[in-house]
C-alpha cells in the first residue's frame, strides 16, 4: 500500500508538504499540489480515512443506516438508493458507508458509529412522524439531510410531493366513476405512508365520500402486502371488494395483479389500479401487463440533490436553504378504466 512517505520519497518533498498539499491547505502552491495529485493518483494511494480526519477534520465518509423490513424478498428500492448515493457521493469526493441495522432501538446504530469518529455526516431515509434519529444528530450538531421529510422542517431534506401524487391518482380514479378506492399503503409511522394517506382521503373528502377503515392497509412496500392484503379486499373478507386500488409502490401492485389473477378479475375491467412507481430497473411499470398507471419519481433522481445537499452542509451552507420538494409526473396507462356497472355504489 502507498503511503504519503512513499509519495514524499518519489518527489524529494517531505511528508508533511504531501499531505498538505493532498487535503487542500491554501500555503501549498498549485504547482506543487497537481504534482503531488498526479503521483498519488499514479501511486495509487488511497487515504486513511481516521488520518484524514485527522488533519482536514474530514474523512469523506457519510453514512446511510437501513433496516431490514423483516420479508424474505429482496428489497429491489435498496439497490437504487446505495448505487446511486455510491455515484454521487463519489463525483463528490465523498463515500458511501452503508449499515445494516436489525436493532428495534433506531438510535443503537448512530450512536455507535459516531462514537469510532469517522463518519462526516449521514443520510437518513424513509424518516417517521418526530423521528427521534433528526433530534439526535441535531442534539450533537452531526450534518444530516433527510431522504422526505417529518414533523419540524428545520433541517435538509429532499422530497417528493406525496400528498399529491396521492390526490392526484384517486382523483383520475374519481374522474372515470369509481366511488370504493382502497389504498394499500407502506408502513404505518413513516412520513411518506402518512402523506399518501391524507392526500387519498383528502380528495375522497372532496368527492363526498366516507373511507371505511378496512380500506386503507398499512405494511411493508413488497409484493407478499400487495398480494395478501389484495387478495383479502378483493375477496370481499373486509366488505363490499374496491373496484379501484392505489398501491404505494410498484412491488405492491405486482402483488395485486397475482391477487387479481387467482380470483378470477381482470384489470382493469373489475378492478383499476395505479401505483406510484419509483422506476425501479427490475420491475418497470411499463412492462406489466397490462402497463400499469403510475404517478412516476425515479429514486435515483433523487440521488444527486441528496449528495449535493450534504456537500453543502459541509461547506458551511445553513440546513433551512437546502430544502427540496420535487413534483411528480401522473403517467396513464392501460391498467386504469371506468368503473364496472355494479362498482358505482358508494361503500
Amino acid at each position: 500500500m502507498t503511503t504519503l512517505k512513499d509519495i514524499a520519497k518519489e518527489l524529494g518533498l517531505s511528508p508533511a508538504t504531501v499531505s498538505r498539499a493532498l487535503n487542500g491547505f491554501p500555503e501549498v502552491g498549485a504547482r506543487t499540489r497537481a504534482t503531488v495529485e498526479e503521483a498519488a493518483e499514479r501511486m495509487g494511494y488511497r487515504p486513511n480515512p481516521l488520518a484524514k480526519k485527522l488533519v482536514s477534520g474530514r474523512s469523506g465518509m457519510i453514512g446511510l443506516v437501513l433496516k431490514p423490513d423483516g420479508s424474505s424478498q429482496a428489497d429491489p428500492t435498496l439497490h437504487e438508493i446505495m448505487f446511486g448515493l455510491s455515484d454521487q457521493l463519489a463525483q463528490r469526493d465523498m463515500d458511501l458507508v452503508f449499515h445494516a441495522s436489525s436493532s428495534d432501538d433506531l438510535l443503537e446504530p448512530y450512536k455507535r458509529l459516531l462514537d469510532k469518529n469517522i463518519l462526516d455526516g449521514f443520510i437518513l431515509n424513509a424518516p417517521e412522524e418526530d423521528d427521534p434519529r433528526i433530534r439526535f444528530l441535531q442534539e450533537r450538531d452531526v450534518p444530516f439531510v433527510v431522504h422526505g421529510r417529518a414533523a419540524g422542517h428545520d433541517y435538509a431534506y429532499y422530497d417528493i410531493d406525496n400528498r399529491g401524487l396521492a390526490r392526484d391518482s384517486v382523483d383520475l380514479l374519481l374522474n372515470l366513476g369509481h366511488r370504493r378506492i382502497a389504498l394499500l399503503n407502506g408502513q404505518a409511522g413513516r412520513s411518506y405512508a402518512q402523506d399518501r394517506e391524507a392526500g387519498y382521503r383528502d380528495a375522497m373528502g372532496r368527492a363526498g365520500l366516507t373511507v371505511p377503515e378496512f380500506a386503507v392497509q398499512y405494511g411493508p412496500a413488497n409484493e407478499d402486502h400487495g398480494y395478501t392484503k389484495g387478495l383479502a379486499l378483493l375477496s370481499g373478507r373486509f366488505g363490499p371488494r374496491p373496484t379501484a386500488i392505489f398501491c404505494v409502490s410498484t412491488p405492491v401492485a405486482a402483488g395485486l395483479y397475482r391477487a387479481a389473477q387467482d380470483i378470477g378479475l381482470s384489470i382493469p375491467g373489475d378492478l383499476s389500479v395505479i401505483a406510484h412507481d419509483d422506476a425501479v430497473p427490475q420491475m418497470r411499470a411499463v412492462n406489466f401487463e397490462p402497463a400499469l398507471t403510475v404517478t412516476r419519481s425515479p429514486l435515483r433522481d433523487a440521488c444527486k440533490p441528496l449528495a449535493a445537499k450534504m456537500e453543502a452542509l459541509l461547506k458551511g451552507a445553513p440546513a433551512d436553504i437546502l430544502q427540496t420538494l420535487a413534483p411528480v409526473d401522473l403517467i396513464a396507462r392501460n391498467s386504469t378504466g371506468p368503473v364496472p356497472t355494479e362498482g358505482e355504489t358508494p361503500w
